[in-house]
């Protein structure tokens, strides 16, 4: 009898340790679901409010990358003067804890169909985007996001000369 208590007691345990961890993963989920409804709805606050602020933001370019005061000021600027709307559609997040190594810590991957539209009437642009968040105390401290920059601008009517074409 006493080894089923012990018994019941472990299982008790390990399904309260089982049900933080997917609670913790739900949070992550939820904080880069509303980042994202955040970039669609041009909230500039809720940005702020969810990026954590020692953030730094890496992307799509090897040698791209901004902090937290920089990415709320290209952001704004961006959606006042170039973006008409931007809409995430297909799009899937998971959420992950690693334990151990270089990238310890809680992410969330997304994967989503976006389409960018232009306030000048260029577009709508369609293109495929993921970014990596890393989550801490419910920010945002870390992003890296990939996307194919040249077909972005091959949709936009820009084309790829080589350097040497013209001579």
């Amino acid at each position: 009898m006493k080894q089923l208590i012990v018994l019941a007691l472990i299982g008790i345990f390990l399904a309260g340790c089982a049900s933080s961890a997917e609670k913790k993963e739900r949070d992550n989920l939820a904080i880069a679901e509303k980042y994202m409804k955040a970039v669609e709805t041009k909230n500039i606050s809720v940005i702020d409010s969810l990026l954590a602020d020692n953030y730094m933001g890496y992307g799509p370019s090897v040698g791209d990358s901004i902090n937290k005061e920089g990415a709320i000021l290209n952001t704004k600027f961006l959606m006042e003067n170039f973006y008409e709307s931007f809409e995430y559609t297909r799009h899937q997040e998971v959420a992950v804890t690693l334990k151990e190594g270089r990238a310890m810590g809680d992410w969330v991957l997304n994967w989503a169909y976006l389409t960018i539209k232009y306030k000048d009437g260029r577009g709508p642009v369609h293109v495929w985007v993921n970014i990596v968040y890393r989550i801490e105390n419910g920010k945002i401290m870390f992003s890296r996001t990939f996307y194919n920059e040249a077909d972005v601008l091959r949709q936009l009517g820009y084309t790829t000369v080589p350097p040497d074409y013209y001579q």
